[in-house]
């Protein structure tokens, strides 16, 4: 069983958690997914089923967008609300005000990692240093924060809600917490929901509760996505029958022999989807201008 699946994760479940419902339900051992949410986040989360588990090197760079909820006040350990309490202050920040510093975070900007992440230093997580209360020094990092709406801000709560686009890399727990750093005051993520990533939105996911419901009456198949879906901006090539065979041996195949469909300058080490005219997609093949080739990225046909 091949393809990609689009699952609204409810809070409280890991994405591995989300990634173990699925193997279950689907009755497919290699299961995997792409960008990892934290528990309390909800949200589009992309799972690759079968082959489609080798395209996640290859899934187009895209803007993530999330809704996120700002506490402002509080200061925890994690940066957000489920974290141990580090501070809190009384405060009375207007909109106005509140407005403004947001409008400091918007484009390029520096982030560091959170100890409570899944980033590795010297090969361990960070998270399992800082659950034993090991704290390391990390590096800045470049990210973009191409949007930053202010839907609405509670005075009274001292709560806000924001609409986000950024760039993959970047964490919402942080952004909250420079925020707070920013009106002097902390601040913590509240609440996360993400409705935009590698492409899919949630209008097309489908939640775990829907998902078991599918699986017993055998549909959770139809809302299986095939492999090359998210790769439709793709360049793609078609090729044939004995092409084909060569190509699933690992056959480099020679460019003026592979049909183009958009009729545009190949470019050096540009992806492309490949299609046998017999039996569909095949899978990913790599433009190699100086040997004159096209190579095989990644096969996903059964």
């Amino acid at each position: 069983m091949n393809g990609i699946i689009i699952v609204d994760k409810p809070e409280g479940y890991t994405s591995f958690d989300v990634v173990a419902v699925m193997r279950k339900l689907l009755g497919e051992k290699k299961v995997g997914h792409t960008g990892t949410l934290d528990p309390m986040a909800t949200g589009v989360l992309p799972i690759l089923l079968g082959r489609a588990t080798k395209l996640q090197a290859f899934l187009p760079i895209t803007e993530k967008e999330y809704i996120a909820k700002i506490k402002l006040g509080l200061a925890t350990d994690t940066l957000d609300i489920t974290g141990k309490v580090l501070s809190t202050v009384s405060i009375c920040i207007k909109k106005k005000e509140f407005q403004t510093a947001l409008e400091s975070f918007v484009g390029e900007i520096d982030q560091l990692p959170p100890m409570y992440s899944a980033v590795q230093k010297d090969g361990v997580r960070l998270y399992t240093l800082a659950r034993k209360g090991i704290e390391v020094e990390r590096s800045f990092r470049k990210v973009v924060i191409s949007r930053l709406e202010l839907l609405r801000f509670d005075e009274a709560l001292q709560e806000g809600e924001l609409s986000i686009s950024c760039s993959k890399g970047a964490y919402i727990r942080t952004l909250c917490d420079d925020i707070g750093k920013k009106l002097g005051c902390g601040a913590v993520l509240a609440k996360l929901q993400r409705t935009k990533a590698c492409g899919f939105s949630l209008k097309g996911s489908i939640s775990l509760d829907e998902a078991r419901e599918l699986a017993v009456n055998n549909n959770l198949q139809k809302y299986i996505l095939p492999c090359d879906f998210p790769f439709k901006a793709f360049n793609s090539a078609n090729i044939t029958l004995p092409q084909a065979n060569r190509f699933r041996n690992g056959g480099a195949l020679s460019l003026d022999r592979v049909s183009f469909n958009n009729g545009q300058e190949l470019i050096d080490s540009e992806i492309v989807r490949v299609y046998s005219v017999e039996t569909g997609v095949i899978g990913l093949g790599k433009i190699n201008l100086k040997k004159d080739e096209l190579s095989v990225a990644c096969l996903v046909e059964v």
